[in-house]
This record gives C-alpha cells, structure tokens and sequence, in this order.
C-alpha cells in the first residue's frame, strides 16, 4: 500500500507531468475511452483523470493488460508505471472500476491505450555479406543479386520505410560506378558503363569437348602452344603455376575469397529522406566471369562470291564447353543456306543472290544434350552485299510522248522511265541517260534529256507541217551495263479550228410518248478543220438546254455524227414539246484568244404525240392485314388508279376462290361479305384489274395479298373425352387438348379443376403445352366411372370447363376392362376402341400359336410311339 504522503508526492508528480502543456492528462467522464502514447515515454506520466458521480467513490480498481506499466491512483488518475515497447505490444486493453468501500460502485468501463511507435530501431540486413557472380555484358538493369534488410519499427510507418543506395565501389579505378542498386527493392544490377566496360580476368579458352574432366592435359596443351617445347618442367615453371592458378580460379569461381568487386550498400529507413534516420550497411562481394557467348554482329557477304562451299562467315561460343549448337531461321524460307559446326563456325553453303534476298537472320542456339537452352538464344543477321551484276531495264518497249506544236524552247516532253535491280542508292543502280540518235535527223538537235533524271525537253519549237512523229534512241547506263530505250514524240496539232454544224436549225420532229429508251428522235452533223488525228479535230456533242428532265441525250462516236436518243420514257401529259440547244465541242482546250460561238450551236425541236396508255395503279404492292373477326361489309382495301389520258376507269377482283370478298367497280373498294376465319385460310390473293370503261383492252393488273391475323376465338378441346384405369393396378392417365389458334392465344395450356378445387381422389399434373396427366389417389372398392370436370385455358386465359369420364373397372389378361354380354354402359372413344381390337386380334393370334406349337409336339411323340410299337 502506499502511504498518503507518498500518495501525494506521486500525485503531484503527476499534476505536474499533466500540467497545462501536456494534452495527453485530461479530466474525462467515466466512460470508454481510446488513449494513445509514445513508446519510450519517461514515467511516471499521466493519462488521465476519471470523473465520477458516485458520492462514495473512495478507490477504483484496475484489471486487463499492462498491469505492471499501467497503474491508477485512488483519486482517478491513470498513469504509466514504466515505459512502453512498441516492438512488445503496440496496444493495451484495461478495465477500470469505481469502488465504494470495495464495492464497485461504477463500471468497469474499458480503456485501450495505443502505443505509438517512434523510430527506434535501426534497419539491419539479414546477412552480413553477399556473394554474387556476375557475366561481362551482362544488360544494364538485369538483376544478378539481392540484398534485403529489416526493420522493427511499424512497417505501417516511414520508420520501416526502408530505402537502400550504394555507398561505394571497390575497385573504382575510374570513378565510375559499375554497378547499381535499385532503392525499393535492393536489387543489384549494371549500369550503362558497367555493361560497355566491365571485363573479367583473362582465362584460357577452350574448344568445346576440351578440359571437360578437369585435367590438365588440354591446359598443358595450350601453354604449350605459346612456349613450345619449355625447358622448364611444368611443376617447376611460375609462369605455368601463375596461369594454372588463372585457370582453377575459373572452375573454382569463389566471391568470397577471391572477389573483382566488393561494394558497400548501405539502408535507411524514414526513405532516407530524414536527418534523423536510422541506416544499417552490408558488403556484396562480386566475381566477374568472362561472357563467351557474344554476337559477332552484323555478317556482309557478297553476292556470288566466288570460292570453296561451305566457308566460314561467322563463330560463336558458349559459356558452357560442352554445348550443342543448333541453328534456327527466323524467317520462313525455303532455302536456308546455312549451317553450324559443333564448333559453333557458321558456315554459308552456297552463293547468295542480293535480288533474291537482300537480309537474312539466324538464330543461334546453346543447348545441352536435352536441348535446355545453356545461353540465351542469338539473333546473327546476314547481309548480302550488293554487285553490279544487272544492266538497266527500259519501263516500257516504246516510250510516246505527246507535244502540241508551237510550244516554246524548254517545254516538257516527257521523263523516261527506267530501273536496275541492283541495290537502290549506290554506284550500282546509278542511271545515266544520253540521246544517241534522233529519226529524221535535222540540222539543230531538237531534244534534250536530263542525263540524271531521264527528263527530255524541246529545244526548238515543233511544228506538225514539218514533221509529226520524232523517233530517238537514248542509251541508259549504269557503271558497268547500258541499254538502248525507244522513245516517239507526237507532234499534235493545236486546237485553232472550231467545229461547225452543217445547219444551225434542224426543224422539228415528232415521236409517240411511247416510243422505247434508246430510240433515235433525229441525227445531226458537224465538223472541224483542225488535224484528223489529234484530239482537236475530235467532236462531242451536248444539250445545253430545253431539256431540263434529261429526257434526251447525244451520243456520237466523235467523227461528227451524232444521234439524238431518248434517254428516260416520254410522258405527253407532263411535256408536249421540247425545244432543244445543241453544243459541239471538242475536248482539247481552244487556242488562247478563240471562242466558241454560234457556228458551234444547233436547234431541234421535238413534239410529244399522245398515245392511248393503261391505267397506272398509285402503288405498285397491294398487300392488306386484317384481323379475323373484321365486321361483315368492312372495307378490306381501296385500291387506287388514275388513267394517264383523263379517263373514266373501273376495276374488277379474280381469284377469291372462297368467295369471302366482294369489290365495288366504280369505286375499287373492296369489302367482305362474309364472316372471315383463319383457321380455315390464314392467306391468299386475289387480281384486282383498273381498265378503261369505254375502251376494256386498256387495263393493268395488281396482286392484292391478303393475310388474315388471329384472334382468340377458339378454345382448348380434349381430343378424347373418355379413358379407363384397371382396378388391380391403377396407372396415370393422359389428358390432350388442341386449340386451331395461332400464339399467343393457342399453347401453353393450363389443365386445373374445375372452380379451383382439389380432389380427394384424383391428382392432375401439367405435364407440357398441350398435355397434362390424371392419377388416381385412392383406389375405389368395385369398378366405378367418374365423371371429371376439367378446366382448360389457352395461353390468353379463354376456356371452359369440360367432361372427361373415367372408368375404373377389373381388366382382363390383356389389360382392358371386362365387360359382361350384353353390357354397354360405357363407350370407349375410337382410340381406345381401336387399342381394344388390336388386343383382342392379338391375343388370338397368340392362341393360334400355342396351339399349332402344341399340336406340333403332340404329332412327334405319337411317331415316336407307333415306331416302338412296330419294333
């Protein structure tokens, strides 16, 4: 117990560690409460203050977690007893109570006390050292090796946000860091110039199968090859021991003992972005191996090199002597003409051609005999080089140009086109053009070509009197081949004629407004001075106006004569006449300066002669949906017709074979004159025919389809009204009804009894659309008929409630009821009526066999018998 004094002291100890700075030491209500506290908090230091309304509170009680730490003074205060470890337990449960001369007055209420962590705990790796081996080349960023540390902080906190850097690097010669350290994960990889520089200690190489057991036979082999004959024994020589220690650190690779690199990673937590935070450091220890599976690059052979097949054009070696070298073509090709040695020599088995493939790739791989991959497979491309070995090839057989005469000196000819298959953008595919001869020859050169381009211009200008047509030869070289390309240039005749009609009026014509498309109305003619062979010379005619329908065209075969056609039908009631305007034209542009003008233009006029036409009916498809039960005398269809002329029409209907419609003459409507029903016929067509009332012969005709829509006017009916179950061993019966309606208002159907009730007696199950079963639930004494009333409702709801007899009687052998001579209290329908025959005809059938069978056997026993009597 403490005595009050010492009560006191504490008390005010408390008070004071409470004071008005602190916010963690508040007088609260006696309630639940969550508190919260740094670790590592000097004591004793107070919570807080507990307030009670029980005037007789004298002491209060603690219990729960923490007992040691925790304490609570008689006046209420909570305090700590001894510092908190958040590594131990981060929180802490209590219950307070409120005693009254020991008597719990108050409570318990419960206090949890969370502890806060504060960075307390320095990071530390969980090794001490690392070892790591790492290939020369090895790709910048790969990871070859890991560090990882820990911290005993809360990890939901940056006092265990752990960040890890590299502190230093040794060897570091240059001052260049070779390798780096991935902050987050501690993964440690090359750098950029530790995957161009990093190199391992020089080893001996070996062929593959060589030093395979680990003797030093092949070792020895190889030193000798730089010091023939030693005079020196081998075990006597340093310089021997020197490379055959190289040569067991190799197969004896140790970081640890004989390490190229030591680096020293360091962690901190707090992310290493605070003063404050805590680190920890570690070694890794780094051997370099030499890396011997390196591509050799890019291999350049020359097209058709001459020589000995197969020749080496590339080597590659495995890190591993004992590997397996199989070489594999990216692309798909047939012709693959490469192979590899188990070497690793890649060897070209046949000339190349650049024009047949310009690049090819090969993948190299390093397998075991397993085909496991040792080294990562290897991408080695080969390029053909290029040689001259193709002469330049005209694009075409004869290059024509066309020039129009009068041009001025410089205007463009043409370019002539050429090509070499050799490799574009070099020495090779390199084209020169040159004129070496011109047909006629004049006295002044009259072309010239780009000796670089091909591009031949004029140098004088050309006229068609003197000449029409210029042949040139033009020699087109590379730097070795050449070839002769032929080229014409067509001197055309400018456009300075203009064409002229024979007659600027053609009069006037007449065509029935029947007349077919394509039919010529009249011909017309003009003409053109300019050269007969040029395109100035070439006519076309068009309608430039009176025919804003395009009811009429012009067509012509250029030479002048052209042919006014109709082009649409003609119609008298919306056009009578047509005065039309007529240009000829030619398509090569007129010579500046010159016009077309009036000699150019000619005018027709075409009248319409009307022509008696059938009636047109307004719609082409005359089709009509009614439902079934449309009124009697309702109008089905009004079909619609005009006659083009004016005149009176009337209409008649062939085809209603069922005689259910009737059609009013004077006004094309059609009505029904009886009841219509679907289920008798859902759709057909009659011909409804408009003519002319004085003048029958003119007529048209329109097919009218009818089709008929459902409505529910039919109800579910049983197909079979009775049925019979045998006394001795009762089996389901079952109940099919059909309604001629089409959905919705046909199947499914519900089968219930009738007003909803349930039977004592009898169990009825749906049992598909149109098919539900009756059982019987008790069985009767003595044969009995019942007298069912089922309710069937189509899928709409319609239906009635109907008789369905059932009769429960002692059936025969055969599985029907037995009915006495004479008795015909119930009648079966005709399929059980037919089932009954059928079984009756069958079982004397049976009879008839037994019989036969026995009468068989009696036959053979008496043989048998009169064969012994007579023995």
């Amino acid at each position: 117990m403490m005595t009050p004094m010492a009560h006191l002291c504490l008390l005010a100890l408390l008070l004071s560690s409470a004071g008005g700075s602190s916010l963690d030491a508040k007088k609260i209500p006696f309630v639940d409460v969550v508190l919260e506290v740094q670790e590592g908090t000097p004591v004793p230091y107070a919570l807080c203050q507990f307030q009670v309304s029980h005037p007789g509170v004298d002491a209060f009680r603690l219990n729960g977690e923490g007992a040691d730490a925790i304490k609570i003074s008689a006046d209420g205060w909570l305090y700590l007893d001894k510092p908190l470890d958040w590594s131990r337990n981060d929180n802490y449960l209590v219950a307070v109570e409120a005693l009254a001369d020991n008597e719990v007055a108050e409570g318990p209420i419960y206090v949890t006390v969370n502890v806060l962590d504060v960075n307390n705990h320095a990071p530390y790796f969980n090794q001490s050292y690392y070892t790591a081996v790492v290939r020369e080349k090895t790709p910048a960023g790969v990871p070859f090796a890991r560090v990882f540390a820990l911290d005993q902080d809360d990890p939901s906190t940056p006092n265990a946000q752990l960040t890890y850097s590299l502190v230093s690097q040794i060897p570091n010669r240059h001052n260049t860091p070779l390798f780096q350290v991935d902050p987050d994960t501690g993964e440690i990889s090359m750098s950029q110039q530790g995957e161009r520089t990093l190199e391992a200690r020089a080893t001996i190489q070996f062929a593959r199968g060589e030093d395979v057991d680990g003797g030093g036979g092949a070792l020895k082999a190889k030193f000798e090859d730089y010091c023939p004959s030693p005079s020196i024994p081998y075990e006597e020589n340093p310089f021997f021991a020197c490379v055959e220690r190289a040569e067991m650190r190799r197969r004896n690779l140790d970081p640890l003992e004989d390490p190229d690199y030591t680096l020293i990673v360091k962690v901190q937590d707090m992310g290493g972005a605070s003063e404050t935070a805590l680190s920890g450091s570690t070694r890794v220890h780094i051997a370099v191996q030499p890396n011997l599976w390196v591509n050799p690059g890019t291999v350049a052979i020359q097209e058709h090199l001459e020589g000995t097949y197969p020749r080496v054009i590339a080597e590659v070696q495995s890190n591993e002597p004992g590997a397996i070298y199989r070489l594999v073509q990216k692309e798909r090709e047939l012709r693959f003409p490469f192979q590899i040695t188990e070497d690793g020599e890649i060897l070209l088995t046949e000339e190349l051609d650049r024009e047949e493939k310009d690049m090819y790739i090969l993948v190299v791989m390093a397998e075991d005999e397993y085909q496991n991959q040792l080294d990562p497979p290897m991408e080695i491309q080969v390029v053909v080089e290029d040689v001259n070995d193709n002469a330049p090839a005209c694009a075409q057989e004869e290059s024509v140009f066309e020039v129009q005469e009068d041009e001025p000196i410089g205007s463009p000819i043409g370019q002539l086109m050429a090509h070499d298959a050799d490799e574009a953008e070099t020495l090779n595919a390199l084209l020169t053009f040159a004129i070496v001869s011109q047909q006629p020859s004049t006295s002044a050169q009259a072309f010239a070509i780009d000796a670089d381009s091909g591009r031949i211009q004029a140098l004088r200008s050309l006229q068609r009197r003197d000449h029409q047509v210029y042949k040139l030869d033009v020699r087109v070289s590379d730097p070795v081949y050449s070839v002769i390309c032929k080229v014409v240039v067509k001197v055309i005749d400018i456009n300075n004629e203009l064409p002229v009609f024979e007659k600027n009026d053609y009069g006037s014509s007449t065509v029935a407004e029947d007349a077919a498309v394509g039919q010529t109305v009249l011909s017309i003619s003009a003409s053109d001075d300019d050269d007969a062979d040029s395109g100035s010379s070439f006519i076309e005619f068009h309608i430039s106006a009176g025919d804003d329908d395009h009811v009429f065209a012009v067509e012509t075969d250029g030479k002048g004569v052209g042919h006014v056609v109709i082009a649409k039908p003609l119609d008298f009631e919306s056009s009578t006449s047509y005065k039309l305007k007529i240009d000829a034209r030619n398509p090569e542009p007129l010579m500046s300066g010159l016009e077309y003008g009036a000699q150019s233009s000619a005018f027709a006029s075409v009248s319409v002669s009307d022509v008696d036409e059938v009636p047109e009916f307004s719609a082409d498809v005359l089709d009509v949906a009614v439902p079934e039960n449309i009124t009697e005398g309702a109008v089905l269809l009004t079909a619609e017709a005009r006659d083009p002329e004016g005149k009176e029409i009337r209409f008649k209907m062939e085809g209603d074979s069922a005689g259910w419609l009737e059609m009013d003459e004077a006004t094309g409507q059609i009505r029904t004159k009886v009841k219509l029903d679907r289920e008798t016929l859902e759709t057909f067509d009659v011909t409804v025919t408009a003519y002319e009332k004085d003048n029958p012969e003119k007529f048209d005709e329109r097919v009218v389809s009818v089709r008929l829509l459902d409505v529910n006017d039919n109800i579910p009916k049983l197909t079979e009204t009775q049925a019979f179950m045998c006394l001795q061993k009762p089996e389901e019966v079952f109940l099919k009804a059909h309604d001629p309606d089409a959905a919705p208002f046909s199947q499914p159907f519900t089968f219930a009894f009738a007003h909803g009730k349930k039977s004592h007696n009898w169990e009825l199950q749906t049992v598909d659309g149109t098919t539900a079963k009756l059982m019987l639930k008790k069985t009767p004494t003595e044969d009995r008929t019942f007298s069912l009333l089922i309710n069937i409702k189509d899928n709409a709801g319609m239906g009635v409630t109907q008789s369905f007899e059932v009769q429960v009687c002692t059936c025969t052998e055969l599985g029907y009821c037995y009915v006495a001579p004479g008795e015909h209290a119930f009648k079966y329908g005709p399929g059980i009526t037919i089932g009954i025959l059928a079984g009756v005809l069958g079982f004397c059938v049976l009879a008839f066999i037994v019989a036969a069978k026995r009468s068989s056997k009696g036959g053979k026993k008496s043989g048998e018998l009169e064969r012994n009597a007579l023995m």
